[in-house]
């Protein structure tokens, strides 16, 4: 499950872009090109093009302006990246505005540090005590002249998004504050070396070094490093847009070459096989989507009826849309070029963490989770499984993500912890994943005693929130290896897409060949 950001901001103190929401699958006749996520804040003008690391390098072993071949058909390189290159740029550009913060961020960091460490204390402290008093929550009139402003950019209705534009407004305070204590504390301190900061053009200029605080040195490489989550993220974005792109067209000539055998044109023949064949949303359909989403729609049901008609009819053509497709393409010889994105590898603590397999195994399953994710509750057997199979060659650590819309994610993460106090959290934990629609406080002590734990105790744990710092480590820590969903699925380091039994294992192989015998 996504996780919900209304605007491509995350709250860390200077402000990184966080990533869109990945581009879905496209349907068999995909109108014309993807369309940029709206966003609340306007896209900043094309840059001119600039060839750099994070342009996905998507082409594996093609032929000089190749995409693909489709029944012996051509797809060139233009006919699919043209029509998408603006979305591309406003993603590169994200990257290239992206490193600014960085470096920003970086330059801050190493001030906060160093005054921290002067006056005897951390870094969160400092800035706890220096920004106390200085952020002020939004009024609820700020909140709605932010929504009228950009109304058309934003998706959703005002109760749906006010307490992301809350977040939002209060993030941009604290960034504000957060900069003009970075410059008065690095007031002839800071010698900024580079005016933009671009990509390294090879490894040796990873030792570039972009700025000084005092004798410290940011250098390239530092700022690479820090971005190497959300520059995948891009290059994932970048994949799936050529990719949603690449499929419509494919599955267009594979219409048309059917249409063509069957002496008819595309348009009659996804009339005959498709459209005519696509049944109706029923009415209890609807209803049972209303009732599972009544708390986001805030709306009574003849209100939204027409919306929530539309919106699962939509999701029945484009099933429909695919399966056509599909099976256009089992009797097709279709060979694609577009390669996948390899994922960084990213170095992710797992001191202190739940863990289950063996404990100096080659391989490391890191999954980053949510109690309350239905997918995380799909996933969670299945890494089961996978573990069970590869025995000592295989170790799984937990870390807790509760996402901001599940509104009891964080006290389930809170009550496994508890339990894992106990030594019980593998026991607990599957009945959370087993009961995510009764997640209520009451539901979790319930818990606790269905699977034996010391009720005081637990109860004593979970009521003072004694293990919060924990969560929101894993939280944190989530956020700077580009953890933006759940469930996300880390092996030796490198992020996987695809969270299937199959691939799991593909990608436990492939690291065992790479990992040497301990």
């Amino acid at each position: 499950m996504k996780r919900v950001l209304l605007l491509l901001v995350i709250s860390a103190v200077l402000g990184l872009v966080a990533p869109p929401d990945h581009a879905s699958a496209g349907a068999l006749q995909a109108a014309s090109a993807p369309r940029a996520r709206k966003r609340a804040v306007s896209a900043k003008p094309t840059r001119p093009a600039e060839k750099q690391p994070e342009d996905c390098g998507c082409e594996a072993s093609a032929p000089p302006g190749v995409l693909a071949f489709a029944n012996g058909v051509k797809v060139a390189v233009n006919e699919v990246y043209d029509p998408i290159k603006d979305n591309v740029q406003v993603l590169q550009n994200q990257i290239a505005d992206a490193r600014q913060r960085q470096l920003e961020l970086a330059i801050a960091t190493k001030l906060f540090e160093t005054e921290a460490k002067r006056r005897g204390t951390t870094r969160e402290k400092l800035l706890e005590r220096e920004l106390a008093g200085k952020v002020k929550d939004p009024t609820e009139a700020e909140v709605q002249a932010f929504y009228a402003q950009n109304q058309a950019q934003i998706q959703g209705e005002f109760t749906e998004v006010k307490t992301s534009i809350v977040n939002y407004i209060r993030d941009q305070r604290l960034s504000d504050e957060t900069r003009k204590l970075a410059q008065r504390l690095g007031a002839g301190r800071v010698r900024l070396l580079v005016q933009t900061v671009n990509a390294p053009a090879s490894e040796a200029d990873r030792a570039r070094v972009l700025a000084t605080v005092d004798t410290q040195r940011i250098t390239s490489g530092d700022v690479e490093e820090s971005l190497a989550p959300f520059v995948f993220s891009i290059q994932e974005q970048i994949y799936d847009l050529r990719k949603k792109a690449l499929d419509a067209k494919i599955n267009n000539i594979l219409l048309e070459q059917e249409a063509n055998k069957r002496g008819t044109t595309p348009a009659a023949l996804f009339e005959s096989e498709v459209t005519s064949k696509m049944r109706k949303v029923t009415e209890d359909e609807i209803q049972k989507f209303y009732d599972e989403n009544k708390a986001r729609l805030a709306r009574p049901l003849y209100q939204v009826r027409s919306q929530v008609e539309d919106h699962l009819q939509s999701q029945i053509e484009t099933e429909a849309s695919t399966a056509y497709a599909e099976q256009l393409r089992k009797t097709a010889k279709v060979q694609v070029f577009l390669k996948v994105p390899d994922p960084p590898f990213l170095k992710i603590a797992v001191d202190d963490q739940p863990w289950t397999g063996a404990a100096n195994a080659r391989v490391t399953i890191v999954e980053f989770t949510d109690y309350e994710c239905p997918m995380c509750g799909r996933t969670a057997p299945v890494l089961e499984e996978v573990v069970k199979e590869y025995a000592d060659k295989v170790k799984l650590v937990v870390r807790d993500f509760p996402l901001e819309q599940h509104a009891h994610a964080f006290k389930a993460a809170l009550a496994a912890e508890a339990a894992r106090e106990q030594g019980k959290y593998w026991e607990y934990t599957s009945l959370l994943f087993k009961n995510q629609k009764a997640l209520e406080l009451e539901n979790l002590k319930d818990y606790a005693t269905r699977v034996g734990l010391d009720r005081a105790r637990f109860d004593q744990a979970l009521d003072s929130e004694k293990y919060a710092e924990n969560v929101k480590r894993d939280l944190r820590d989530g956020g700077l290896v580009g953890v933006d969903a759940t469930p996300t699925v880390f092996i030796n380091g490198r992020r996987i897409r695809d969270k299937t039994a199959e691939a799991l294992k593909a990608a436990i192989e492939a690291a065992l060949r790479q990992s040497p015998a301990k």
